[in-house]
């Protein structure tokens, strides 16, 4: 008998355990010969998918996958931009193989290597009353106008911790890019929150101020996630290597 049913609903037996664990198995050994096939066959090609939050997509892994990629030309990535919880979610499903996330996310069950720092900034324009302050609480700033960015798991984040607070941004537009924001803001339209790596980049070329945001969700670290590094495909383990290997080898496994 694989299953039992309890008070607690349906749960697997020893025997139901031990057929989940060798379909894995055979799963992640039938994945790992169609991926190296895929490496050395020049009619194949194979893809990992990826899912990342707006501060990875935008800000780190342009530069990485750049050069990965070009070393593998048979290998493509579907990159998926989603929330952090949302990405916790669809790695442990099996629904993408890597998810790039902040470490703020419940991610038990799950292998975690550290990728990058993410921490969020508020940024003005130099004239701006709160260009002068070292740092702001982000209760204290909910009544400013805010420049925001067009629908995103970044975006969506910020407007969750407003609706937590009981409160809601004055959202007065939104764009696509840092760059738009950064424009709209250097010359006093709103203030807006955007990661500290996109502020330090605008500061090169528009006359803005950072402010950094002393509630804990806007310091955040991002991290790669997977189920096991054991499960994964050849391609998908050198993707994971190259992406951390700036980083700590250390694995947190929760």
């Amino acid at each position: 008998m694989l299953l039992e049913r309890g008070r607690r609903g349906v749960t697997l037996t020893e025997a139901g355990e031990a057929l989940v664990h060798h379909a894995r198995t055979v799963m992640r050994q039938m994945a790992d010969m169609h991926s190296e096939l895929g490496l050395h066959a020049k009619a194949m090609r194979t893809a990992i998918r990826v899912a990342a939050n707006t501060a990875a997509i935008t800000e780190y892994l342009p530069a990485k996958l750049a050069v990965w990629m070009a070393e593998n030309p048979r290998i493509d990535v579907e990159l998926k931009e989603r929330q952090s919880t949302d990405i916790a979610r669809a790695v442990l499903r099996g629904f993408v193989e890597i998810g790039i996330l902040s470490d703020a996310a419940d991610a038990t069950g799950l292998e975690r290597i550290p990728f990058a720092k993410d921490q969020l900034v508020l940024i003005t324009a130099k004239h701006h009353l709160l260009a002068s302050y070292r740092r702001v609480s982000f209760p204290d700033i909910l009544q400013e106008q805010f420049i925001g960015l067009s629908a995103g798991a970044l975006q969506e984040h910020i407007e969750s911790q407003a609706s937590r607070l009981g409160g809601r941004l004055k959202i007065r537009t939104r764009l696509r890019t840092f760059e738009g924001v950064g424009h709209m803001v250097a010359a006093g339209a709103g203030i807006a929150i955007i990661p500290q790596t996109a502020a330090q980049r605008l500061r090169k070329t528009l006359p803005i101020a950072t402010v950094a945001i002393s509630d804990a969700w806007a310091r955040r670290n991002l991290v790669i996630a997977v189920r096991s590094r054991e499960e994964l495909t050849a391609a998908a383990r050198s993707l994971v290597d190259h992406l951390a290997e700036e980083r700590a080898t250390q694995t947190l496994v929760v």
